[in-house]
């Protein structure tokens, strides 16, 4: 089983998404179309685990393992669609795990959905107070068990995840 650990926000992790951010941008050249800071550490004030989330958005995915090769140079880990159709993903790290990438072709509704997601705990800190709170508590009553972690915030992200997309349909 893998620990959980949960810690205070860290500027840091702007900055570790920039650097990786840079060395996607070398690798995937003309084939990317964007690239985002995703997940708990794009949010500035909430808890996370310390793994920065990247999703690189591509033209297609037709031919995307021709940078497999480039990617195992920058340290990843590649693993194919990983459970998600439509998703490449890759991970840093070992067991410590220091970045995942979420790369997805543009116009996957993932993309939205993860966007969303994150802009609106940006502009409501209240909501990412109280996932910050629920992360917490969840990693001090499972800190060695990552699958209890998960399922315990599984219908508050869902919950908020359906907010987040109310208020951009408001937009």
């Amino acid at each position: 089983m893998r620990q959980v650990i949960v810690t205070p926000y860290q500027k840091a992790w702007a900055e570790l998404f920039e650097t990786e951010a840079a060395q996607l941008r070398a690798i995937f050249g003309r084939r990317l179309r964007g690239i985002h800071h995703i997940g708990s550490t794009s949010v500035a004030g909430l808890s996370a685990k310390p793994i920065i989330d990247i999703l690189p958005v591509v033209d297609t995915l037709d031919g995307i393992e021709s940078f497999d090769t480039a990617m195992e140079a920058l340290g990843y880990e590649v693993l194919g669609e990983f459970g998600m159709p439509g998703r490449r993903y890759y991970r840093k790290g070992g067991d410590a795990r220091t970045h995942h990438i979420h790369l997805y072709a543009d116009g996957s509704p993932e993309i939205r959905r993860h966007v969303v997601f994150r802009d609106y705990l940006r502009q409501h800190p209240q909501e990412a107070t109280a996932y910050s709170d629920i992360k917490e508590q969840l990693a001090k009553q499972h800190p060695v068990d990552i699958s209890a972690y998960i399922a315990g915030k599984d219908a508050f992200v869902k919950e908020m995840e359906h907010r987040a997309l109310a208020w951009c349909s408001r937009g």
